[in-house]
């Protein structure tokens, strides 16, 4: 008998540890260790390698923090890289007209807008938002470089820089200070407040949602609201960081968000997302590229990576599904 539940406790166990909430720390061992291995001569290791891996990816984890509240109800937003340049620039041009403040609100505005239109759109006409935001994507992207000029605009005003670039506060840097707030405002209302389980209930089944009285098209709305909020920010940080906006900013970020998010343990149909496992997978991806430009590789080999690494998370996500 005793055998018997030594073996059932070691299956359950088992089961335990395969479940894909875990991939993602799997893998990121497994890719931490191999680096390391391969580039223990070229200071993958040193924590200002790492730091600057957490600086460069900053944008990316918040929009992936975005992203996974659009994920949460069943969408997918695939205009957040044209938000990102598109309040990048508009910050740009207010900064050098206005204060920072009306600057900020007015870069930040712009995603809340996008979203609105993203949300009434896909939610009114009933059209998949894959659709919808593949469609406003070209339209802001059109924007962007009409406004622009296809030109970069400087980004001089220090404090700004300081607070959205390479600025520090009590030692830390400033990037890492903005992704583990919105780490932790993303965990704390996905999973402690009643607009993150209205998300996860609109996303795993709409029609139980509805008769539990939640108002699924305003929960879908919002959620697409705070996707394109964060991609804003996003742009902010980009501008902040490299001194100045240019509309081409955030066009290559769309793979790679998926992916951290998809990797990070979240289901691209819905009611399943997590935003711990979302900067792990941002972090991750950050981390990937790095090692690949020390390790010689070219930009089209690192997307060779990002598009496997995503094909990977979505075949485990799909053969999850099948078993559950």
């Amino acid at each position: 008998m005793s055998t018997t539940s030594s073996a059932l406790g070691r299956n359950d166990w088992s089961a335990r540890l395969l479940k894909r909430q875990y991939f993602i720390y799997y893998m990121f061992i497994l890719v931490l260790a191999g680096f390391a291995l391969f580039l223990n001569d070229t200071g993958f290791l040193s924590l200002n390698n790492f730091m600057n891996i957490i600086r460069q990816t900053a944008p990316i984890t918040i929009m992936a923090v975005g992203l996974s509240f659009a994920l949460a109800v069943g969408h997918i937003d695939l205009s957040i890289g044209s938000v990102v340049a598109l309040s990048a620039i508009v910050g740009a041009i207010l900064l050098q007209y206005v204060g920072m403040p009306l600057a900020v609100a007015g870069a930040l505005l712009t995603g809340v807008l996008v979203g609105l239109i993203n949300g009434l759109l896909i939610e009114r006409l009933r059209v998949s938002s894959l659709l919808i935001t593949l469609g406003t994507m070209g339209v802001i992207t059109g924007i962007t470089r009409q406004v622009s000029n296809l030109e970069s605009i400087p980004v001089i005003d220090p404090m700004f820089r300081a607070l959205f670039g390479n600025g520090e506060f009590l030692g830390i840097p400033g990037l890492l200070w903005w992704t583990v707030i919105f780490a932790l405002i993303g965990y704390l209302v996905m999973n402690k407040l009643v607009f993150g389980r209205h998300l996860l209930a609109v996303g795993g089944s709409p029609d139980a949602a509805r008769a539990m009285g939640i108002r699924i098209e305003n929960v879908r709305i919002k959620a697409l609201v705070v996707c394109s909020l964060c991609a804003a920010l996003a742009g902010l940080l980009y501008a902040g960081r490299l001194a100045g906006a240019r509309y081409t900013l955030g066009e290559a970020d769309l793979l790679t968000v998926i992916a951290a998010v998809a990797i990070g343990g979240a289901s691209l149909f819905g009611g399943r997302v997590s935003i711990i496992g979302a900067v792990i997978g941002s972090w991750l991806m950050g981390m990937i590229n790095n090692g690949l430009i020390l390790s010689g590789f070219s930009t089209d080999e690192q997307m060779i990576t990002r598009g496997l690494i995503l094909i990977t998370a979505v075949a485990i996500g799909a053969r999850e599904a099948r078993n559950g």
